[in-house]
């Protein structure tokens, strides 16, 4: 007796059967979504702002270039592996390759 092969059924097919139709999508953020990252950015910009303004008012206390680049440097790396990761989770849950 031969078997049919059973594979997972993901949201955008049950979509499709239910509907008849795929969902028509437009820009993947809306205006809410636009408000939230340039309100985050703002804080962001703003949060860079003090530390350094905060840091450079401290008399005694400086901090050389070479530690201005490896603290950027830091700063980067740090970002960039973060997002990497996030995006790796998110390639391996469209691809359904989640445990």
């Amino acid at each position: 007796m031969h078997r049919a092969q059973h594979r997972p059924i993901l949201d955008h097919e049950k979509m499709v059967r239910m509907n008849g139709a795929p969902e028509k999508s437009g820009s993947p953020i809306g205006p809410a979504g636009w408000l939230a990252i340039i309100v985050l950015g703002g804080f962001l910009v703003w949060a860079i702002w003090y530390a350094i303004h905060t840091w450079s008012q401290m008399s005694g206390v400086g901090i050389s270039t070479a530690g201005w680049i490896f603290m950027t440097l830091g700063i980067v790396v740090t970002f960039a592996v973060g997002a990497g990761l996030m995006g790796l989770v998110f390639y391996s849950s469209r691809k359904g390759r989640d445990f």
